[in-house]
């Protein structure tokens, strides 16, 4: 039987929300995504050209489109979720870190064990967690080891066991990690209650155990019993050292979820914080890969879902930066101000810290994919028909009109490439001319890569306002590259990007990546073209006051002026000082020279 064509399965498609699959014309699954309306939505996919080419490459490929309907929109979110993960489908995102995370477990069984452990068993034992690094876990362990002597063997401490006196204490015992609960030492209800106060530690929950230590030390210490009193002391500094180190948020919020995202063109990074009792109790940061060109609105709603199955999520209200529906029985909450504002604040700011450890970690192992990423960030900012893999930078230098000069500095794939760097010195314009200086140079510039078959640049950037760009523009027209080439002019005061024929300005975002080879490309030609200007001054000041000594050359003057730092101070110099460094003839025709023009 033949396939229906593609505009009749998008007709036939329901309003309801649902999960949508697309499959290639080999039947391999494509994509999943979900939709409050699946007609609009896969109907989107088909009626316009995508910003990105790897989408519409995805839509060449749709073949068959496959549909399931649900409910509402937060059991398509589910669903969706699900499928991902079953059916893998090529475009869609990848979560990067799918490994088996560590949980603290306290064990159903008389005396309770409690240990690290990466297997849940259903037996009826409690696991806490997970957590995002066993060093984590250690901590606790070791700080539920100072405080509580727990055994650590794997008896079967039944009461028969202990009373037929089937087991003898170990070293634990002797050297105080232990009570010796296997010779009935010390009575269940004794250990149950170590085990209780435990258990609201793992919650996040350490009032319970300080109010208690609090009240034994003073026991022994109305008791006389001053040493006890002590070590009971050490624990509770323990255990108040322990919870410091937690972030404290106000005791009021209690059992909410934070999320927030940061993303850039390839990846979004997602941070959670879960807090309990006032306290941050876990924070974790998971990388998602774009397939397509996601919002952060999806990424986030896909990242929830999976990070509260994963960790086992229970609370009912969740912080996020913006507005989203998870479902009637999830309070979302977008605060502006407050501390939930700040512990919002908190999570973007774990979230902007990964990102950054990880790009410089790519820009060590993979340095082409970094360049590949930065490329591709630049092209979407500064609305390029292509990436700018060749970017050229053009500055004026005069100072009070004298020794107009200019540079060109050369960035290739968003490095400096010194060996393309160009001088010039402005030829047809007199006086301080910035605009007719431009128009001059850009065209000298571009008319010789012309003639010599040279490639061009990508993107031509211009150091000055809307000015300068319309006289760099001249040159480019008159030359046949308009739109063969971008250009754009950088003004200097507020980081404003001027565009040809647009009134209005483009400003990025001051830390962006793409700002900053901007302001690189340009502090490289300023600093390129003043060097040379410099250069030029000094020379044209020095054969200024030494051209008309006969028989002394430029080489002879600039190494007498390297030695006496002025023209002064030669003047002002013996013979003798002078033969010194140039030799007896060439001094007798200075001193001479400057005496004779003296008298």
């Amino acid at each position: 039987m033949q396939k229906p064509s593609l505009d009749l399965q998008i007709l036939t498609l329901p309003d309801n929300p649902g999960v949508y699959q697309y499959y290639d014309k080999d039947g391999k699954i494509l994509y999943v995504g979900k939709a409050k309306n699946l007609k609009k939505r896969v109907s989107s996919y088909f009626n316009k050209i995508h910003d990105t080419a790897k989408t519409n490459v995805l839509v060449k490929k749709i073949v068959t489109i496959k549909h399931i309907v649900v409910p509402t929109e937060t059991d398509a979110l589910l669903l969706e979720n699900n499928l991902i993960k079953t059916l893998q489908p090529r475009y869609n995102v990848l979560l990067r870190d799918d490994k088996t995370y560590p949980w603290i477990c306290i064990k159903k069984e008389p005396f309770s064990r409690i240990f690290s452990t990466r297997n849940m068993v259903k037996d009826g034992s409690e696991y806490f967690g997970p957590y995002t690094s066993f060093k984590t876990v250690h901590t606790i362990l070791d700080l539920i080891k100072e405080l509580y002597p727990l055994r650590t063997c794997n008896y079967d401490l039944s009461e028969s066991n202990i009373n037929s006196g089937k087991f003898k204490v170990c070293l634990e015992y002797h050297i105080g990690n232990c009570k010796g609960p296997c010779e009935g030492l010390e009575p269940l209800e004794e250990y149950q209650r170590q085990v209780n106060a435990i258990r609201e530690i793992l919650k996040g929950n350490f009032k319970e155990s300080l109010k208690d230590f609090k009240k034994i030390m003073n026991t022994y210490a109305q008791n006389l019993q001053f040493e006890e009193a002590q070590k009971i002391k050490e624990k509770i500094e323990v255990l108040e050292n322990y919870q410091s180190r937690s972030t404290i948020i106000n005791p009021k919020i209690t059992n909410i979820d934070v999320f927030s995202i940061v993303s850039d063109e390839s990846a979004a990074y997602v941070n959670f914080l879960q807090i309990s009792h006032g306290s941050i109790i876990r924070s974790h940061t998971l990388e998602i890969k774009k397939k397509l060109d996601e919002s952060d609105e999806e990424l986030l709603e896909l990242a929830i879902i999976e990070l509260r199955e994963r960790f086992q999520l229970l609370s009912k209200e969740i912080i996020v930066p913006f507005e989203m529906d998870l479902g009637e029985n999830i309070k979302v909450t977008v605060p502006q101000l407050g501390d939930k504002k700040q512990i919002l604040d908190l999570s973007i700011r774990n979230a902007k810290f990964y990102r950054i450890e990880q790009l410089k970690q790519l820009q060590i192992v993979d340095p082409d994919r970094h360049v590949n990423r930065i490329m591709a960030q630049m092209q979407k900012d500064l609305r390029l028909p292509s990436e700018p893999r060749h970017i050229e930078c053009f500055d004026n230098s005069n100072i009070q009109g004298t020794n107009p000069v200019a540079a060109c500095v050369v960035f290739k794939d968003g490095k400096p490439s010194k060996k393309d760097y160009r001088h010039f010195n402005v030829k047809t314009v007199e006086g301080p001319n910035d605009f007719a200086s431009m128009t001059e140079i850009v065209y000298r510039r571009y008319k010789r890569l012309l003639d010599e078959n040279e490639p061009l640049p990508q993107l031509i950037i211009i150091d000055g306002g809307k000015g300068q760009l319309s006289a760099a523009l001249k040159s480019i027209d008159d030359l046949g590259l308009r739109g063969k080439v971008a250009i754009i002019g950088i003004a200097k005061r507020l980081e404003e990007l001027f565009y040809p024929g647009d009134s209005i300005p483009l400003y990025l975002d001051k830390k962006s990546e793409t700002l900053k080879v901007i302001q690189h490309l340009r502090n490289e030609a300023h600093r390129f073209g003043i060097t040379f200007h410099r250069d030029k001054r000094s020379k044209s000041a020095l054969n200024s006051s030494v051209e008309s000594i006969p028989g002394i050359g430029e080489k002879t003057m600039t190494t007498l002026i390297q030695h006496f730092k002025s023209v002064k101070r030669l003047k002002l110099a013996t013979e003798k000082e002078i033969s010194a460094i140039v030799g007896v003839s060439k001094a007798k025709k200075i001193v001479e020279f400057y005496h004779n023009n003296q008298s």
